[in-house]
């Protein structure tokens, strides 16, 4: 027997239940960041990167819950201590340690996932991207460093008015530690780099 209940009603019903659509939304934000980075040790060498403050520009589209992304590009100082593990000779004089002042250029392109409830929208990302340290001029010894670079974070949007609003986040990134010297050998090993944020984004 064939069933009379009628299929707008149905239709209507399942909207109901999964609830509003959370609202496009298009932005470009800018945050300020600190960089904290670990040493690592590797090939006769330990490798420890200063910790920094940094910029982040960012464009992002979000099309719906599960459909979002935005590109970024950050830029902190990003130097480098090379030196030998503790317990082991120097082959050759003034090798004790080598120190490279640097900056780090990101470029990254990510995935964003996010959920919107009155004037606040968390979200959670992951990505890819090109990590160039660039050691500054007048440095001897020294060669710059591009390195692929993996990125994961999560954080919230608080809107304050209708087009503008507070962006707090966490970004990590995972890469392969740059080798900036001459004198002595990257580690090559993978590092992260712990990049808390806060910033402000423009709604269009």
């Amino acid at each position: 027997m064939r069933s009379k209940f009628p299929i707008p009603f149905l239709l209507a019903a399942i909207a109901v239940l999964r609830g509003p659509a959370a609202p496009a939304q298009t932005d470009v934000a800018l945050s300020l960041y600190g960089a904290f980075s670990g040493s690592t040790t590797g090939n006769g060498t330990v490798q420890s990167p200063s910790n920094s403050a940094g910029g982040l520009l960012e464009l992002r589209h979000i099309s719906n819950p599960l459909v979002g992304y935005d590109v970024t590009y950050s830029y902190n100082r990003d130097n480098q201590v090379y030196k030998l593990p503790s317990g082991l000779p120097c082959p050759s004089s003034g090798c004790t340690g080598s120190a490279v002042s640097a900056n780090a250029h990101e470029l990254s392109g990510d995935w964003v996932v996010s959920v919107h409830g009155a004037n606040l929208r968390p979200f959670a990302l992951a990505g890819i991207g090109l990590l160039l340290n660039e050691p500054t001029s007048g440095q001897s010894n020294t060669t710059s460093s591009t390195k692929p670079v993996f990125l994961y974070g999560a954080g919230l949007d608080w809107g304050l008015v209708p087009h503008i609003g507070l962006r707090f986040q966490y970004r990590g990134n995972l890469y392969r530690a740059p080798g900036l010297t001459t004198v002595f050998s990257s580690t090559g090993k993978f590092t992260q780099t712990a990049e808390p944020m806060i910033g402000a984004y423009l709604k269009f």
